[in-house]
Parts: structure tokens; sequence; C-alpha cells
């Protein structure tokens, strides 16, 4: 039966509308986030009563340009990716985030062969080693770390440690400090969290030596120019299905307890901090 509804869905947003799209920054193994957006988009077809297709990117970049050129109309970003993408494309909104998004995390993780300690400040005793981050253009996993690493050490972190590395993703960066391929790396708390409870994690090689302080991050935006081009009150319409989702098998893969409202000024510590150090104009 619910076959039959979703293709009637898809039918009748042939004939009389347009499709709906979204995507999301690749900040994670790519069949996680196959799984994750497409169940989304199952939900926000049958609330909208529009066809909604998840369009995947490559890149952050990827995901930005998409949105600037107005292929896809709704994106899931970080925080930083978020700040440009609403830079390019002026009047765009955040309206949902996760529960946990407004204290979101990086953790510091560490071969366990180096022999050190969790900490609850950064220690001098990571300096001369190699490190990882994430994507160049994560939030958690570049923005926040480099500027916590700067603020303590008043340095960049070419100067911190002897090789610095971008893995692409945050699995792959759990992959490569775990491996030995590099000695530290920075990854978003809750792909580690996850990671860990899945049991892709072997805390006998690699662990968590530091928790940053908790910052904005994730948030699903929006182009100004929805309800003129799907019909007046759509955005609103889309920002409560997903205000109202309740759905555990979506909510957890994200992984997240639920999604609540967002506005940009919410993310305006994002905007300071990559300014500062250079990442945004």
């Amino acid at each position: 039966m619910k076959k039959i509804i979703l293709a009637f869905i898809c039918l009748t947003s042939f004939l009389f509308g347009k499709t709906f799209y979204f995507t999301a920054i690749p900040d994670q193994d790519e069949t996680k986030l196959e799984q994750r957006f497409s169940k989304l988009a199952v939900y926000l077809s049958s609330e909208l009563n529009v066809d909604v297709k998840f369009l995947p990117v490559k890149s952050y970049s990827a995901s930005i340009a998409a949105f600037r050129n107005n292929q896809v109309q709704l994106a899931w970003f970080g925080g930083l990716s978020g700040v440009r993408a609403r830079l390019v494309v002026p009047g765009s909104v955040a309206i949902a985030q996760g529960y946990e998004d407004p204290k979101f995390q990086t953790y510091f993780i560490a071969n366990k062969k180096l022999n050190m300690k969790k900490s609850s400040t950064l220690d001098s005793s990571i300096k001369n080693k190699t490190f990882t981050f994430g994507s160049k253009g994560s939030t958690s996993g570049r923005l926040m770390p480099e500027y916590f690493l700067r603020e303590t050490f008043k340095k960049s972190p070419k100067d911190i440690f002897n090789k610095v590395g971008y893995s692409g993703s945050h699995n792959k960066t759990i992959s490569l400090v775990q491996s030995g391929a590099y000695e530290i790396g920075a990854v978003n708390f809750k792909v580690w969290q996850r990671e860990l409870k899945a049991g892709t994690i072997d805390l006998s090689k690699v662990d968590v030596i530091w928790e940053t302080p908790t910052y904005p991050d994730y948030q699903f935006t929006a182009r100004a120019d929805i309800d003129k081009n799907y019909g007046k009150g759509f955005i609103l319409k889309l920002t409560n299905a997903l205000i109202n989702l309740k759905d555990r098998d979506i909510l957890d893969a994200f992984p997240r307890k639920s999604f609540i409202k967002a506005k940009n000024s919410d993310f305006d510590p994002i905007l300071n901090v990559g300014q500062k150090i250079g990442l945004i104009d």
C-alpha cells in the first residue's frame, strides 16, 4: 500500500509540480549517507505531497555549488558549509538542526602506541606528531579543531605537527588513526559514539585523548525562493515536517534525538571563527 501511495505522490508531482531535491555534505561513508537520506526522502515525500529526491555529492564544495546553482533546494550542512552556502545564496535560511547540534564537539583521538592519557586540556605532548583532520571543509573535522589548536599553541597546525593530513571523512579519520597511518586525528563526536556502539572501533588501538568545548554545527538550510517555486507556505511545511519527525530509524541514522528549530544567527560563532582563521572572507 505504501508503494502505491508513493507512486501516486511521484505521479502527482510530475503532472502538477516540481521534484524537490536535497543534498548533504559527504562527511561519512557513502553507503551510510545513502541509507540515511533515502529514508528521509520517503518521509518528506509523504509529508510534503511532492516527489522528494536525495542528490548525493562527492565533496563539501560540491554540496555548496549544488545549493548555489539551485540543483537542490535544501541541504544538510555542517556549520561551516551552511554559513558559506547562506553567504552565496542571500536570503537562504537555517530551518532545523539536531537536538545535539547547538552543543556539538570534536574528539581528538590517538593511536594507543603513543601511550597518551585523556586530558581536560590540549597537552603539549601532541606536538611533533602526525595529525589528520577530516575534510578541509568540515566544521567538526577541520574548522573547530584547527581553531582550538591555534588558540592553545599560537601556531598553525603545520607548525605544531610533523605532518598534517586531511582524511576526507570522519570514518576515514578513525581508521587512519586506528591503523597508525596517523598518530592523532580530529573526529566528529557523534560519528565516534556511533562507530563505538557498532563495534567498529578497537579501543586497544585508538581512544579519545581530548574533547573540545561545545560549538554549533549541523543544520538543514533552505533556499529563500522555495515558497516562490513550490507554493506559499512550503518552507514552513518543510520546517514542520523536520521538527515533527518521530521515525526512530531515520533519527538514529543521523544519529539525533530529534530535530529542533534553527536560525541563521545560531551559527554566528562559526562565521566568526571562520573569518578569524581565514576560511571565510
